[in-house]
């Protein structure tokens, strides 16, 4: 048998981890490691259009698996490119090995030809960042690096210089047993104890959800019941908690609706379960406040806690529930609870006004139609700025379907780069990318990936020919509207050129017939929507200097939206109240 070079042992590492493809962009220094992956039947190539998108691509497979995935960037230049989608994927907790590869191990230090420093560039957003700069290193750094971002949850960056990937692999190097999955972390007894005894001192309790309560639904809902709580949630608490929940009351925040925002600051006792919530603003701070995450660098970072417990929600709520006094008293919740469904009672006689024959057409009648005909185990991405509203508003989630968005890092651009990782990990499940056209024309190129690559991808480009979020940004601090409109051109058209289905819609009647026919479509297609620019969305709690600003840009229409079949949750919890 032929000896193995560094390259090829790289590639076998990642394939023991668990890793089906590499994304990147070939060239030079990374060669060697991509002519190994052509020899290798356990690992594919995926040529993207842009590096950033091999980024994006790898962290969504990670959001989706839950498993390692991998991405690579040649030197300099290359790799740089990696760096926004690296950092999405980092605070997403998404577990992704990045390589950087370098150039030739003694040039470096010298101003060579696209020289950087990738060990340096990447150390912000990554657990461990190291280069392998003598083959004797082998095998050691790569499977630390592979710990490193499966055990702590984000992402590992090896730095190989191309001379290094096509020097001999060392003699007898040992390989160990390589960590795949993570453990669950449970408090400890008196942590326990203390929470128990604090909620039963507590007479109005709520619940604010993250993404930490992934898996834990049931007991969540067990917990809540038990405790008579309303259950508020963050942006990547939404697929996990809001459905076949009727302690409900929507989300906070920034693109928050519903009655959340009161049963937080109307408690007496606010549990965080699994959020790292960043909007401070949004929280009280004159109730009693606890929570929960696995990570304990992010407890209390965002308000003063009165008890921090570092573990899992699942089973932290395993432990805590028996020990926790039965409430008998509704009021609060059903207070919340009615408060919920007259907020989103409001919003939707807004919007229901003659939707139908708006012209350009409401970007929310367009989510409410996409996720009426969307499958039931649908992926969504979602593009940063006013997609992210529309997303938060009308996604229905019911356990089975995903939304992924650039939800804490805030990135433009990422719907569509991550729409591609998710729909490599299964061509037959239905992948929508809700896509603003900001964000889609600024990765725009790799709408040809989806082509060349037969993904089945379907694009829902919300074209209202502006940077809507920035311009809601400007319109708060009561500047006028500058530099955010784009010139576009027919996206559909373009689609159709790049040799996929393409559609433009812009009169209402023939919004759900385009939908479904590109929904029915076996491969890539894209739904170029027109939609109108003076759709916003507002808070649902606005603060003196933020009317000042809305005051001061008094020409624009400001339309707070609806809701969706959210509505019709609320008003189905309201009929479930027990009655006296």
């Amino acid at each position: 048998m032929a000896k193995q070079n560094v390259a090829e042992q790289f590639v076998d590492l990642l394939a023991r981890a668990g890793v089906k493809r590499l994304y990147g962009v070939v060239g030079d220094s990374l060669n060697p490691v991509v002519d190994a992956i052509r020899r290798n039947a356990a690992i594919d190539w995926v040529q993207v259009r842009h590096e950033e998108t091999a980024a994006f691509a790898a962290g969504a497979e990670a959001q989706i698996t839950g498993k390692l995935a991998a991405c690579a960037g040649s030197c300099g230049p290359g790799n740089l490119h990696l760096i926004n989608g690296l950092y999405d994927a980092h605070r997403s907790m998404a577990p992704v090995l990045a390589l950087a590869s370098h150039i030739p191990s003694s040039e470096i230090g010298l101003g060579y030809f696209q020289e950087t420093h990738p060990e340096q560039l990447f150390r912000e957003c990554s657990h461990y960042c190291e280069m392998i700069s003598n083959p004797q290193q082998m095998p050691r750094l790569v499977q630390t690096a592979i710990q490193h971002a499966v055990g702590q949850g984000g992402v590992s960056v090896v730095t190989l210089p191309g001379d290094i990937a096509s020097a001999p692999a060392p003699e007898k190097a040992e390989e160990h047993a390589l960590v795949t999955s993570r453990p669950s972390v449970r408090p400890a007894d008196a942590e326990i104890d203390k929470l128990a005894r604090m909620i039963d001192e507590a007479e109005r309790v709520t619940l604010f959800c993250g993404s930490g309560t992934a898996g834990a639904h049931t007991e969540v809902m067990e917990f809540a019941e038990r405790i008579k709580s309303p259950i508020g949630h963050a942006l990547r608490g939404k697929e996990w908690i809001q459905y076949d929940n009727p302690y409900d009351v929507g989300m906070s925040g920034l693109l928050g609706y519903g009655a959340a925002y009161e049963a937080t600051h109307e408690c007496d006792l606010l549990i965080l379960l699994g959020t790292d919530f960043p909007y401070n603003a949004f929280l009280p701070d004159d109730v009693r406040i606890v929570q929960v995450d696995i990570r304990p660098e992010r407890l209390g970072r965002r308000s003063k806690l009165d008890l921090a417990i570092w573990g899992d929600v699942r089973e932290t709520l395993t432990c805590l529930t028996p020990r926790v006094r039965a409430k008998t008293d509704r009021r609060f919740l059903d207070k919340m609870l009615k408060k919920h469904a007259d907020a989103l009672e409001g919003v939707v006689k807004a919007y229901t006004r003659k939707v139908e024959k708006h012209t350009p057409i409401h970007p929310e009648y367009v989510a409410s139609v996409m996720d009426e005909l969307a499958d039931d185990d649908a992926v969504f991405t979602v593009d940063t700025g006013m997609c992210n509203v529309w997303a938060a508003r009308y996604l229905s989630p019911n356990g089975r379907r995903r939304v992924i968005g650039s939800f804490s890092h805030g990135s433009m651009a990422n719907a569509l780069p991550q729409a591609i990782g998710a729909q490599f990990v299964d061509r037959n499940r239905q992948v929508i990318s809700m896509s603003g056209d900001g964000g889609f024309s600024m990765l725009m190129g790799d709408f040809l990936t989806l082509v060349q690559h037969d993904l089945p991808v379907k694009i829902v480009l919300f074209n209202n020919s502006s940077l809507g979020m920035v311009e809601l940004e400007m319109m708060v601090a009561g500047l006028p509207a500058y530099g955010t409109t784009n010139h576009n051109p027919d996206f559909a058209a373009i689609a159709r050129a790049a040799g996929a289905y393409g559609v433009r819609v812009e009169k209402p009647r023939d919004l759900a017939g385009a939908l479904k026919d590109a929904f029915k479509h076996k491969g890539p297609a894209l739904v170029d929507v027109v939609t109108d620019p003076n759709a916003l969305s507002i808070p649902p709690k606005i603060k003196a200097d933020m009317l000042t600003g809305f005051a001061l840009s008094a020409s624009k229409i400001v339309l707070d939206g609806g809701v969706g079949r959210m509505v019709q949750m609320a008003r189905s919890n309201l009929r479930n109240m027990p009655r006296p």
